[in-house]
């Protein structure tokens, strides 16, 4: 049994790699005679690590934007043209693609041609950007497998195959191994702690990172005894951070840390983020939250005309009981009838900065209007923030590629002991 992954972000190759330790975990038979899985294509050195054999690190390539994707088309087109070679000359039971939408619709195309069923896990969010493009979804994609609540029903409702599993985050979050020492050191310092979370792109750091220190400075001002730590991605992304703090005109009491975002995330007061799936890692945790991203103009102006969901948060989304935006103009925390949400967000080709920082304020400063976003942060946990989404990911796709998993050791003795009863 080989299965064919096409994964292009890091986030894709965090639970591409969870999906398939699940499966080679598993003992299977189809038709009675024991099956092994392999697992081969697309990804990034996590995936590698799990047991798939790479044809290319995709995630080295992972773009946001148009012009960034426009860079790279000739090798993308190189790799989509390996791929369809691989399809013609080997035998493949499924594809499995996880996000990465402009390139992952060209590998689904290539299976189809060559009658590979296709699963889509983390689906493309059409629901909120050019939802006509269901068609592609209908035409290439035989299984959908939703990781948020709400768009399993979407996709239903346009006759497609969809499942809801849940978002593997939670997964990842329930076996994080965190530094206790570190926990210990930032729990045993006085004063609240503000926590700077850019994201993991360099683009998002670029142009989100400001923002986000400018809030800061301006806490320092009204909260002196505030800490403010960032958490970056990796060692270039803490340079960056480091610089674009001694570019700041006074000199402010900011830490930046490498591999330690759970952990601030942990001890952390309130939250400064780039919008992102880390929304859902900190509603994990019960974090207070004020989200930025910020996008050129030309990007505003389209998202006018193209965002269908009236949030970009995704904590948000699941919040509201209707997702559909109602006005053109993008949602606006600040707005006198603006709807509150659990995670106040600002999408903006602006710096509002000092709007950030006066509800970093509050919320520090405040402990009514803290355990108030506490409360409505843990509502949500409670019913969304639930490990297991990748082992029904797993079951379900086994179960479609007509696999039956073979309980061993204890699994096997507490199934017999639940006959037994």
């Amino acid at each position: 049994m080989r299965i064919f992954f096409s994964v292009g972000e890091p986030s894709g190759d965090l639970h591409g790699s969870n999906l398939i330790r699940h499966l080679k975990s598993q003992s299977f038979v189809q038709d009675g005679r024991p099956a092994q899985i392999e697992c081969v294509g697309f990804g990034g050195p996590k995936m590698e690590a799990a047991g798939c054999h790479l044809h290319y690190d995709l995630t080295t390539l992972a773009v946001m934007f148009f012009w960034q994707a426009l860079k790279n088309l000739r090798f993308f087109f190189k790799l989509i043209g390996q791929a369809d070679q691989y399809f013609a000359e080997n035998e493949v039971d499924a594809v499995v693609l996880i996000d990465y939408p402009g390139f992952n619709w060209w590998i689904a195309r290539k299976a189809k041609k060559h009658g590979i069923p296709v699963f889509y896990y983390g689906v493309p969010q059409m629901w909120a950007w050019a939802p006509w493009r269901i068609k592609k979804i209908k035409r290439f994609v035989d299984h959908v497998i939703c990781k948020l609540p709400f768009e399993a029903k979407w996709f239903q409702d346009r006759g497609c195959n969809a499942t809801y599993v849940g978002h593997p985050y939670f997964d990842q979050i329930e076996h994080q191994e965190l530094d206790s020492e570190f926990l210990e050191q930032m729990s045993s310092d006085t004063g609240p702690l503000l926590t700077l979370l850019p994201g993991s792109r360099d683009q998002e750091v670029e142009s989100v990172l400001p923002i986000l220190l400018d809030a800061a400075a301006e806490v320092l001002e009204t909260l002196p005894n505030c800490r403010v730590a960032v958490a970056s991605y990796n060692q270039k992304q803490l340079e960056v951070a480091q610089e674009q703090i001694s570019q700041l005109n006074q000199e402010l009491p900011i830490d930046v840390f490498v591999d330690r975002t759970p952990e601030l995330m942990q001890t952390a007061d309130v939250c400064l983020a780039c919008s992102g799936s880390v929304s859902l890692e900190l509603m994990h945790y019960r974090k207070p939250t004020i989200i930025v991203f910020k996008v050129r103009r030309w990007m505003m102006w389209a998202q006018s005309i193209m965002l269908n969901a009236k949030y970009i948060t995704l904590v948000n989304l699941m919040a509201t009981n209707d997702i559909r935006k109602t006005t053109w103009n993008a949602y606006d925390p600040d707005a006198p009838d603006a709807e509150e949400t659990v995670m106040p967000e600002y999408l903006t080709t602006g710096n509002p900065s000092s709007s950030v920082a006066k509800r970093a304020i509050e919320l520090l400063s405040d402990n009514a209007k803290r355990n108030q976003a506490i409360y409505r942060l843990d509502e949500l946990a409670q019913k969304y923030a639930r490990p297991g989404a990748t082992r029904r990911a797993g079951d379900y796709l086994a179960t479609q590629l007509g696999l039956t998993a073979v309980p061993t050791g204890d699994e096997f003795e507490n199934q017999s002991a639940r006959k037994s009863a």
